[in-house]
């Protein structure tokens, strides 16, 4: 039967534990309060000979996920940072990943870390150092992947934050936005503020083609039969053979041909 790694009682048995990371060996230091805000200084735990070590323990990383008892409930998900006896396996310090500042690498060497443990209601601050940078390495991304099931990271699509967006809009009533028999719309046009169109099969003629008229901003001229295009112009062709026949049947005058029928039309 599981247990919780923080209390040691026991865990329902559809919980579900696993082990994200684990390291045989780190180095634990007990530390003085941070002096800045900006965080913790690991030059100082490891000086005089690593005077401020206490322990060396063997590390392990423990996620806990307890199903939901119902199914509209949420699935529990924990993260535990246990500091162990690497020879007896009995439990040193715990620390509860509830948040990223439960874990801060210190500002000098990528292989220290601050961590805050909790026991018997109480905490404290201890560091901890890896041996290699690797490891180091393979903490950082362990607890990366832990943010992201506990929904420290916020773009995290299974973040407990989209979770429960998702779940508030599950939850919100769907509104019909659909039209009720008898309903109608309208929609008001330029130049037609506030009027309704009605079916045609209860306009007159008259009323219809005014109305098609308002559309535009100047009326069609009466009598125009809905015809508004011009007929087109008479080709090049057809204008040449119109003059060609007009010669044909037209007879000139002596007047045309420049004879004068006056006084001076004949000789004497």
């Amino acid at each position: 039967m599981n247990t919780d790694p923080l209390t040691g009682q026991p865990l329902p048995a559809s919980a579900i534990q696993r082990v994200l990371f684990i390291a045989p060996k780190v180095h634990v230091y007990q530390i003085p309060p941070a002096t800045s805000t900006k965080g913790y200084q690991a030059s100082s735990w490891t000086a005089d000979n690593n005077k401020m070590q206490i322990f060396t323990a063997r590390l392990r990383i423990i996620e806990t996920s307890i199903p939901p008892e119902r199914d509209d409930g949420d699935e529990k998900v924990s993260t535990s940072i246990l500091l162990e006896d690497s020879k007896s396996g009995d439990l040193f310090a715990a620390a509860p990943y509830t948040s990223e500042r439960a874990v801060e690498q210190a500002l000098d060497s990528s292989r220290f870390f601050a961590i805050t443990v909790v026991g018997e209601g109480r905490k404290a601050v201890l560091g901890m150092g890896f041996e290699e940078r690797s490891e180091a390495f393979d903490f950082s991304i362990a607890l990366q992947d832990a943010r992201k099931a506990l929904g420290f990271d916020a773009a995290s699509s299974g973040s407990a934050g989209a979770k429960a967006k998702a779940k508030k809009e599950a939850e919100e009533p769907k509104r019909d936005f659909s039209l009720k028999e008898g309903e109608t719309i309208s929609i008001n046009l330029g130049g037609l503020k506030g009027r309704r169109q009605r079916p045609e099969s209860e306009k007159s003629p008259g009323e219809q083609k005014t109305e098609q008229e308002a559309l535009f901003s100047i009326a069609p001229p009466p009598g125009s039969g809905g015809a508004p295009f011009l007929p087109p112009p008479p080709s090049a062709k057809s204008v040449k053979e119109e003059r060609r026949r007009s010669r044909q049947n037209f007879e000139p005058t002596p007047e045309d041909l420049g004879f004068d029928d006056g006084e001076f039309g004949e000789f004497q």
